[in-house]
């Protein structure tokens, strides 16, 4: 199987970890987008969902599925996105569509994350895909500076992105992430970072990974 029949493959196998009757919480990204629209073939069977992006609500609404304010909303049993990379431990870097905030808001309702991604995404050490950090922008330069300094990474500006929130996304290269929770605390206080994309206080509980001999579960 290809890309993206794996994709299809996790996105299928999402669904049974829906609640019915509940309200889900759903990421951002080409995966998503995979398990939204098997989530279509349930939609009368769930409350609604929470979104983490424009775009994801955009999909969710095209196929008739209600998408709630999650101000409104206090808990939900389960959040279900993609990750750019993910450990042996459930730590994660997200933010490769820029909607890591909201991806974190989305997760921090969740009693569970569920990580969906091919086997591609499996590493030992997070960092050979960029980190994403949003940024507010008259702080770019000066985080950018700082990851030189701290970590010895290279962050850029990514081109032509601005984030639903209507901020910036650096990506950082040249990173080996060995602790992903001390890295995340760290850079969420510099000023101008509104969050990073390492998701190690936010990691998958569970991960459905697509693999050529079918979907593989790994438990953290």
């Amino acid at each position: 199987m290809n890309q993206d029949e794996l994709k299809a493959l996790v996105g299928q196998a999402a669904l049974a970890h829906v609640v019915p009757g509940s309200i889900v919480g759903v990421g951002t990204g080409s995966t998503v987008n995979c398990f939204i629209d098997a989530l279509a073939t349930m939609k009368g069977r769930i409350r609604g969902a929470v979104s983490s992006s424009v775009k994801s609500t955009e999909r969710l609404q095209a196929h008739g599925i209600e998408v709630l304010d999650p101000n409104q909303i206090e808990s939900i049993p389960v959040y279900i996105d993609g990750a750019d990379e993910i450990d042996h431990h459930g730590h994660m870097i997200k933010g490769g569509g820029a909607a890591l905030t909201r991806e974190k808001i989305v997760a921090d309702l969740a009693e569970r994350f569920v990580c969906i991604a091919d086997a591609s995404k499996l590493v030992e050490v997070l960092g050979a895909f960029p980190l994403p950090v949003e940024v507010i922008p008259m702080a770019a330069a000066q985080v950018a500076r700082r990851f030189g300094r701290a970590y010895g990474g290279d962050a850029r500006v990514r081109d032509g992105v601005v984030t639903d929130n209507g901020n910036l996304i650096l990506d950082v290269r040249g990173l080996k992430i060995s602790d992903p929770m001390a890295m995340e605390t760290e850079v969420n206080q510099w000023p101008g970072v509104v969050s990073v994309g390492i998701f190690a206080r936010h990691r998958a509980r569970l991960c459905l990974l697509g693999t050529p001999e079918g979907v593989k579960t790994l438990q953290f």
